[in-house]
């Protein structure tokens, strides 16, 4: 008797393990399509003339005359500017609570009558943002949101979850400088579908080369301070897998052994291994230290030992007349040679 339950107990557990077997086959292809079908990353559809573009304050509160102003530019341009109900709003450091902030970006990507949502400053405070949101706030209604510093971490979870963004001046900027500043109409272009080449001088530090890729990148702080977040983090090995990345980064009042050390993040993280390119921005307000004679000079000595262009002082800072928009997630070529240094971007969607 126990010989015929041992043998029937061995029957079943043979059963059940090729049902586990052919279950985990069976569900296998579906969650693989399932990723195949989220590795686009969708580029907004362009403005034009009288679409709604939001004005709102993920971060820090602005200067009361950074809306109105900006709207005044936009308006020049012949969009319908829309501020949001809480741009002015203080809560400490921030534009208004947590609860506020969110209500305002939900409002803005949900409205499927707003087209780009620009966001007044940086500062502080974007990255609290992400855990009440999901990744179909984010891509329900593809569009752009411009902006820079910390609003990194907003660029970050628009690639995530599969849609372009825009690296670019935003609301002082537009405001300060008017609707005729050249670098404010670089923003107006890209945003009516108009794909940027960038050239600009040599650098004596400059890597010389070719790359081609996805453009990823922004705050060097930021980016490097969501880093490892699960759904966020779109230099995560998962978001970059099978992906070629041309990676770019800039930052304002960090010293260069901070910036050393978040270097040294993203190398031990893998991120330089996987880059094709480096773009280095402007660095600002920091002050030479340890016989290094500038940023740039301590960063080569990283950044120049791996097989794969690089370049220096790219037009990326929170130096509002240095400032190109970047369209993260887009596809570019960089060419970096003696005479200089030219980024395209180029016209299509691309695997992510």
């Amino acid at each position: 008797m126990k010989r015929i339950l041992f043998i029937t107990t061995i029957a079943l557990l043979a059963v059940m393990t090729a049902m586990a077997s052919d279950l985990t086959i069976k569900k296998s292809p579906k969650k693989h399509n399932k990723l195949l079908k989220t590795k686009m990353i969708t580029r907004p559809l362009p403005l034009k003339a009288g679409d709604k573009i939001a004005i709102i304050s993920p971060a820090s509160t602005p200067g009361e005359d950074n809306p109105d102003k900006a709207a005044a530019t936009l308006r020049a341009w012949g969009f319908n500017p829309v501020i949001g109900p809480h741009a002015l709003s203080k809560c400490h450091m921030y534009a208004g609570t947590i609860d506020q902030r969110v209500a305002d970006l939900r409002w803005a990507l949900n409205d499927p009558e707003i087209k780009a949502i620009v966001c007044t400053r940086g500062g502080y405070g974007s990255a609290m943002l992400l855990d009440p949101m999901t990744h179909k706030d984010f891509n329900r209604n593809p569009k752009w949101i411009v902006g820079y510093s910390d609003i990194t971490a907003l660029h970050s979870a628009m690639v995530c979850s599969g849609v372009m963004s825009l690296h670019a001046n935003m609301g002082g900027a537009l405001g300060s400088r008017g609707a005729n500043d050249s670098i404010n109409l670089m923003l107006r272009d890209v945003l009516m579908g108009n794909l940027p080449s960038y050239s600009v001088p040599a650098h004596p530090l400059n890597k010389m080369g070719t790359a081609r890729g996805i453009v990823l990148g922004g705050n060097m702080a930021v980016f490097t301070n969501i880093g490892g977040s699960r759904n966020w983090d779109f230099l995560d090995r998962d978001n970059v897998s099978g992906r070629d990345i041309i990676l770019f980064f800039e930052d304002v009042s960090e010293s260069m052994a901070r910036v050393n050390s978040m270097l040294q993040q993203l190398r031990l993280k893998g991120v330089l291994s996987h880059v094709k390119g480096i773009i280095v921005g402007r660095f600002t307000e920091y002050q030479p230290s340890n016989g290094y004679t500038d940023m740039n000079e301590m960063l080569a000595e990283t950044l120049n030992g791996y097989n794969i262009p690089v370049c220096y002082d790219f037009p990326a800072s929170h130096d509002e007349d240095w400032n190109y928009p970047m369209i993260e997630g887009c596809p570019a070529l960089l060419e970096v040679t003696p005479q200089g240094v030219t980024l395209t971007f180029e016209n299509h969607d691309t695997p992510r």
